[in-house]
């Protein structure tokens, strides 16, 4: 049996005390605290073997390659993906939205005639369709949003229940034969609703569309299989699965990858360069990751997918199911409504909620006066706030390190932000 409190202890950061009160971090969906294994992994890179990767004959450069690409391999295992040399499925990018925007402009590319006959299944033109949902993180919405305007394609969208899900039921009137790409998000980062994204996978496949899912919600938090889903790529960040900030991944099946043209263009992605010709580029993923990587931080991820399944997605899974229990109760306060499902059925431990007369802004500053972190803001996410009738909220999200008194102790003082402000 996992012991939870003897893994909050590997969080140093968590040690400490806010305004006069033990810091209690519900703010996970933000970014994700560290484990102690993690920072000691990105510092001893540093201090030992820091190099570029895939660039060098001397010895530091062939230890630091081979940690990056250990690393891609454990971040691989993670999420069900292939790690074998020469048939890599995880490219490394900036985080899920430089992964996301690296799939639009590609494809935009394709739409150019880039990328030669095997990138025509990416082009898009007027009359073809690109589909995504109201509750889209904005890096999934705005880069589709442009890639339908560079490209005349129409932007059409999944609704939403009542409660804030996605409306999967409806794949097969949204999805047409002219629907060409699918995003959507497997978890909502406001209501923190997992999707039924297996219609949407099989209505997309159907038509012959790529289907891409935004899975920063899910990595962290469910156990995910990206071959057993279909899914044909799929973005996540490293800083809310407990590594570092300023690196994520994105998934793709590998012949995808091997047909998709190239996003960003520079050093390390090129077999052959002339002045009078177009270069030959390199295999994937390289081919999508030009320029100086951040290897650190990556080897650093890869020990925190490590940790994670060393834990166990499925015992981290039913712990914050616990945590979500306990957060769910900020409904029954008087003046509180939550923005997304009520029951704790096919969620997360994100919850996010409204205080009647009072701004989101100062029920943050109230809470964090009790020494408690949430977000306040529309959470990059402002169509499904509009969806509730509200511009921004509070919003509570839970990680491995919580407990059910973190919960307990923001349901108390929510009871209190009402009463306070004299509404």
């Amino acid at each position: 049996m996992v012991d939870f409190k003897v893994i909050r202890e590997q969080f140093p950061i968590l040690d400490q005390e806010v305004h006069g009160h033990p810091l209690v971090y519900l703010d996970s969906a933000a970014t994700s605290q560290k484990p102690q294994c993690v920072i000691d992994t990105e510092a001893d890179f540093y201090r030992t073997i820091n190099a570029g990767v895939h660039r060098g004959a001397h010895e530091l450069a062939a230890r630091s390659t081979m940690a990056f690409e250990d690393a891609r391999a454990k971040v691989a295992r993670l999420v069900g993906a292939n790690a074998e040399e020469g048939q890599e499925e995880v490219v490394v990018t900036g985080g899920a939205t430089a992964g996301l925007n690296l799939l639009a402009t590609a494809f935009g590319n394709a739409s150019l005639g880039r990328g030669g006959e095997a990138a025509k299944r990416f082009a898009l033109k007027p009359g073809d369709e690109i589909v995504v949902s109201k509750a889209e993180h904005h890096s999934v919405l705005l880069p589709f949003q442009e890639l339908a305007y560079r490209t005349g394609a129409t932007l059409k969208w999944f609704d939403l229940t009542e409660d804030g899900r996605v409306r999967s039921d409806t794949a097969d009137e949204v999805i047409t034969e002219r629907t060409r790409v699918v995003a959507v998000t497997h978890v909502g980062n406001t209501t923190g609703a997992i999707t039924d994204i297996a219609p949407i996978v099989r209505r997309a496949h159907e038509v012959g569309a790529v289907f891409i899912l935004d899975a920063c919600q899910s990595v962290p938090h469910l156990k995910v299989d990206f071959h057993a889903m279909d899914v044909d790529f799929a973005a996540w960040s490293a800083h809310k699965m407990y590594g570092p900030t300023g690196v994520g991944f994105l998934y793709g099946k590998r012949e995808l990858l091997e047909a998709l043209p190239p996003a960003n263009f520079g050093g390390s992605m090129v077999e052959l360069a002339w002045m009078d010709q177009p270069a030959q580029y390199m295999e994937p993923p390289a081919r999508f990751e030009a320029g100086t990587q951040p290897v650190a931080q990556v080897v650093a991820a890869g020990v925190a997918a490590e940790w994670m399944m060393g834990i166990g997605l499925e015992n981290i899974e039913a712990h914050e199911r616990t945590i979500a229990a306990e957060l769910l109760k900020l409904g029954d306060i008087d003046g509180v409504r939550i923005l997304g499902p009520r029951e704790n059925v096919d969620r997360i431990g994100t919850v996010a909620f409204d205080v009647a007369g009072v701004h989101p802004h100062d029920v943050g500053q109230f809470i964090d006066a009790q020494g408690i972190a949430i977000r306040v803001g529309h959470h990059c996410a402002q169509p499904v706030h509009r969806h509730f009738g509200l511009y921004a909220s509070n919003r509570a999200s839970s990680g491995v390190y919580n407990s059910v008194d973190d919960a307990a102790a923001l349901v108390e003082a929510v009871a209190k932000v009402r009463p306070f402000f004299k509404v």
